[in-house]
């Protein structure tokens, strides 16, 4: 059994701090998590407050408010951008909704996220809580649309179609915006733009993907 870390000079805790920037996750190819309930197989590490480190030297490396009881760090994974259904973000550059995208797509269609150039890194420890361990399950991938192959179906607010009266077949990429609503130069020509209902002028990001991928999945589920 190893002893209680008590010093802040721990490497465990270093890296712990290192990976909080970008460019330490990037390098090392490493990300953390913290927490009891976001803890998956296969870490490098994991630190448990009062068993394997001084409970307030875990607390001055947590991201979050309160302080936390686990921290582990585990490799990045990345997937390939392969399946029946896909959700390619663009420009998406709030971790958060990074983080909650990848979780509704694991949770409703078990599918996979596709980051194209511009979104948030989904490793950082927002993205990573967000996801509430489907960064574990369903790891994103990444690629440009062109790459991708499939019907390709773009989130947009003004267009006249709802997502419910579009016939899907498999494979399908399901296209959303940035926060502000940019979609992809090429939305006009190789993408078919439709919308969900809704009584508001727009939906939060991560908000409009959940019901989108709610509606695609059953749909494609309908239509065989």
């Amino acid at each position: 059994m190893f002893p209680v870390i008590t010093s802040a000079d721990n490497d465990k805790l270093k890296t712990i701090r290192k990976l909080q920037q970008k460019r330490w996750r990037t390098k090392l190819g490493l990300f953390s998590a913290e927490g009891e309930d976001l803890q998956g197989p296969g870490p490098e590490f994991v630190l448990r407050a009062g068993v394997d480190v001084e409970p307030e030297l875990l607390d001055a490396v947590s991201t979050l408010g309160s302080g936390t009881r686990v921290i582990g760090v585990y490799e990045q994974q990345w997937a390939e951008p392969k399946g029946d259904l896909l959700v390619y973000l663009h420009r998406v550059e709030d971790p958060g909704n990074v983080g909650t995208i990848i979780r509704s797509a694991h949770a409703l269609a078990d599918a996979t996220v596709v980051l194209g150039p511009g979104c948030a890194d989904p490793y950082s420890p927002k993205a990573v809580r967000a996801s509430m361990g489907s960064i574990f399950t369903r790891p994103p991938a990444r690629a440009e649309l062109d790459a991708l192959d499939g019907h390709k179906v773009a989130l947009d607010v003004t267009a006249e179609r709802e997502v419910r009266d579009v016939e899907l077949t498999a494979p399908v990429v399901l296209v959303l915006g940035s926060e502000r609503g940019e979609l992809p130069q090429d939305a006009g020509g190789g993408l078919e733009a439709v919308r969900i209902a809704v009584h508001a002028d727009s939906l939060n990001v991560a908000m409009a993907a959940t019901v989108a991928l709610y509606e695609v999945a059953h749909r494609m589920a309908a239509d065989g």
